[in-house]
Formats: C-alpha cells, sequence, structure tokens
C-alpha cells in the first residue's frame, strides 16, 4: 500500500461560473455555482487517495460549520483527517472562483487569521508511517516542520511551489523534490523565463525541481538539462485544482517508483483529466482511467 502524508491548507471554494472574466467593476450573473473543498495540499490528498493511495490530510480548520463541511467531505473521499488541528471560535479559509467558458479562472483567497501557524505540534505525529510527504507553501511553518520529520523518517518530501508573498527557499532546501507553479517559480527566483528560473531554483537545493506551466505542460531539470513533458490536449471545463491535482498525482507515481518521465506523464493526464469536469475534485480520475486515457497515446 502507498502511503502518502499531504499538508498544508484546506479550503472551502465557492466557484461561479461566467461567459466571460470580469475586466472592470459592475455586476455580473453567474450561469452555474458550486461549492466544494479545497486547497493546494487538501486537493493533492484526494487525488492521491482516488488514485488508491491511503492518505492523511494534515491541516487546520476553524470549529465552524465551514471546518465540519471540508473535513466530512475529505473523509467521504476517502482522505484520513485525523490529523487536522481545529480551532475554537475560529473562522476555515475559504475562496472564491469565477470560471469562464474557457474554464480558465481568477482566484480571491482568503486564508482565516484565526488559525494559529504555530507548528509545533507536528512533532507528536509518526512521520515513519508515510512513504512520500506532500506539503504547499501556504502554512509555512508546517511545512518546514513537515519536512523536518518526514526527512528524519527518511520519507520523500516533495514540495507544491505556488507562488505565496513568502520567500520560500528554505522549503525548497528541505525539499527532494520541488514541482514549482510558473509564477511560483518566478516569484521565487526573480526570472521571468522559466528555463533560467527552473536552473535558478536548483541552486537552493540537491533535490529535483519542475515547473508546471498549464497546457504548455511541465519542464524540469535533468542533469542540467530543460526536459519537457508536454500538457496533453482536452476539452477544458475548469483548471481549478489542475496544479494541486499535478501535485497529489506526482507524489502517488514517486511512491510507486516511477521513474523520470513516466511520473510526469502520469501526473499531466491525471491533472488534464480533471480539467474536463466543473470543480477542483470532480473530474479527478483512478488508475484505470488514467491508464486508459495514457493508451490513447501510445
Amino acid at each position: 500500500m502507498i502511503r502518502i502524508a499531504c499538508v498544508g491548507i484546506t479550503v472551502m471554494d465557492r466557484i461561479y461560473y461566467v461567459e466571460g472574466l470580469p475586466t472592470e467593476g459592475g455586476k455580473y450573473v453567474a450561469n452555474n455555482y458550486r461549492e466544494v473543498g479545497g486547497g493546494p495540499a487538501a486537493t493533492a490528498a484526494v487525488a492521491a487517495a482516488k488514485l488508491g493511495a491511503q492518505v492523511d490530510f494534515i491541516g487546520r480548520v476553524g470549529d465552524d460549520d465551514t471546518g465540519n463541511s471540508l473535513l466530512q467531505e475529505l473523509e467521504a473521499l476517502g482522505v484520513n483527517t485525523r490529523y487536522c488541528k481545529r480551532y475554537e471560535d475560529a473562522r476555515s479559509s475559504q475562496s472564491a472562483i469565477v470560471v469562464d467558458a474557457q474554464g480558465e479562472r481568477i482566484i480571491v483567497n482568503y486564508p482565516s487569521p484565526d488559525l494559529q501557524t504555530d507548528a509545533d505540534w507536528l512533532e507528536a505525529i509518526d512521520f515513519t508511517q508515510w512513504d512520500v510527504v506532500l506539503a504547499d507553501v501556504r502554512w509555512h511553518q508546517g511545512t518546514e516542520k513537515a519536512f523536518t520529520l518526514a526527512r528524519k523518517a527518511g520519507a520523500v518530501t516533495v514540495l507544491d511551489g505556488d507562488i505565496t508573498p513568502q520567500d520560500i527557499s528554505d522549503l525548497v532546501a528541505l525539499s527532494d523534490h520541488a514541482v514549482f507553479s510558473a509564477p511560483g517559480i518566478r516569484r521565487l527566483t526573480g526570472e521571468q523565463d522559466i528555463a533560467v528560473a527552473l536552473k535558478k531554483s536548483q541552486t537552493l537545493t540537491n533535490g529535483q525541481v519542475y515547473v508546471t506551466n498549464g497546457a504548455e505542460g511541465c519542464l524540469w531539470l535533468e542533469q542540467q538539462q530543460i526536459k519537457h513533458q508536454p500538457g496533453f490536449e482536452v476539452a477544458v471545463v475548469d483548471t481549478t485544482g489542475a496544479g494541486d491535482v499535478f501535485h497529489g498525482a506526482f507524489a502517488f507515481a514517486l511512491a510507486q517508483g516511477k521513474d523520470g518521465m513516466d511520473k510526469l506523464r502520469f501526473a499531466s493526464a491525471v491533472a488534464a483529466l480533471k480539467c474536463t469536469r466543473p470543480g477542483g475534485r470532480a473530474g479527478i480520475p483512478d488508475c484505470a482511467q488514467t491508464r486508459s486515457f495514457l493508451s490513447l497515446y501510445g
């Protein structure tokens, strides 16, 4: 059994579907609405569980109705929440997401200030029980503590290097695999050229570095050479959560022992299939669906 822990934030996504993304102030009418759990590490956990891994999500919620719904949804989707911390009289985090007819979106995230950032309580958790520990950058202290404990326990660490106001250089240094978004690696390195940014990020870690760039696919460094996994062409409905799903599938493939391009091709396929259905989680495929999809490409 593949065992994965995902550390970070869980967020209630309130998703509004419109014909075109707003470009100025005014009133707009949505043609559909969904309310589903989101958050980088939490959605990655759902993806890994859907693929067949035994998954724990480690994060923080408030004791409000939103927190109840977030944990209930994760459990219903096969993710264990036994290590989540609930704070009294606290609001949980949430996001407003506007998605257009082409599947592109605008996200306005509200990370609850009620959820304490202290991560010392993670020391009570036995990290030897997991093969891979994946973490996002939205709970900096949690990722730093989790990766430190994971490395001592012999688990492989995977960083979801998305954009964040904080400097994540210390988290990159603790990563065996740092998988950045294009905005995330540009923010980290100050370089606009993705290839240049990738090589600069490599100087921060002894691990491997990668960058996802939407429909253009994924780039990574192999013996200082840039490699490319193209994105798969699908009928895109909603790109919400695609990067998070990629990370969960990447962690799963890594735990399976897939090498080089194989794990990136697998993760790319899972993320592409997710985009064919609305919401951040509804379209996540299982392993059989992913294999069937990949068989179409030889």
